[in-house]
Parts: structure tokens; C-alpha cells; sequence
């Protein structure tokens, strides 16, 4: 029997990743793309909804779509800019910055599990590797 090649065992693997991750926010009631928008405010504080678009790559009324449910559960405040009024500020609130933390321990017990068989070199190892594959969203963390 022959190996598979690197892609296609990355992609496997992230498949299960995804999955994990999936399963530890829908224990916190979250979608990955509601998610995506809390870590992102809760890792770098209040942004431009122009700079959560840019980085999160969808289309603007999927990013409006999502900033209405987190700021119908309470989860994030959107404000005007007071330097230029035709844009908007987004904030976690305090019940968000809680999710956002409570978001992150699940996906690390999660993450505990799937490298459970890594040492904390290889897991190093791993991120380093990871963060040299070309594309956009690189950017792995042994935390």
C-alpha cells in the first residue's frame, strides 16, 4: 500500500480539525463564521467592519449578516466612527469577550485531544511548518 501525498493528508487532516473545531463551537451555540468574528475582536480589540471584511474575505451583506446576530445575542456592539461618521466601529461586548474566552478553552480541549499523541516539540514543529505553506490565512500558534 502506498502514501498518500502530503496534500491530500493535509487536507484529510484538516478535515478531522475542522470537524473538531466545528463540534466545540456548536457546544458554545456558535457557527465557525460567528466565531471567526469574535476571536478575530477579542485577539486585536474593536476594528472597522471595512478591516473584519478584508480579513475574513466574504461578501459584505454575509459580514452584515453576521454582525446582526452577534449584536442580536448581545455578543457585539457596533458603533459609528467618530472620525468619519459613514463607517462603524465593532466591539465584543461584555457577554462577547465571555463567549469569545469560554469559545477559546473548547476548541482548546479539543485541540488537546487531536495532539494528544505530538509532544509539545513536534506540535512546535508542526506550527512552523504550517506557517511556511503559501497562502493567505497561515498563521499557526503552539499556544
Amino acid at each position: 500500500m502506498s502514501e498518500d501525498p502530503p496534500g491530500w493528508t493535509l487536507a484529510r487532516s484538516g478535515l478531522i480539525a475542522s470537524e473538531m473545531i466545528k463540534r466545540a463551537l456548536a457546544e458554545k451555540g456558535l457557527k465557525p463564521g460567528h466565531a471567526h468574528v469574535l476571536k478575530m475582536l477579542n485577539d486585536q480589540g474593536p476594528l472597522s467592519q471595512q478591516a473584519i471584511l478584508e480579513a475574513i474575505g466574504v461578501d459584505p451583506s454575509v459580514l452584515v449578516s453576521l454582525l446582526n446576530d452577534l449584536e442580536g445575542e448581545d455578543l457585539a456592539v457596533r458603533r459609528r466612527n467618530p472620525n468619519d461618521r459613514r463607517r462603524h466601529i465593532v466591539e465584543l461586548s461584555a457577554k462577547g469577550r465571555k463567549l469569545a474566552g469560554d469559545m477559546n478553552e473548547a476548541i482548546a480541549a479539543g485541540e488537546a485531544e487531536l495532539f494528544a499523541d505530538l509532544t509539545a516539540d513536534e506540535i512546535s514543529t508542526l506550527c512552523g511548518l504550517l506557517n511556511r505553506l503559501k497562502g493567505p490565512h497561515t498563521n499557526c500558534s503552539e499556544d
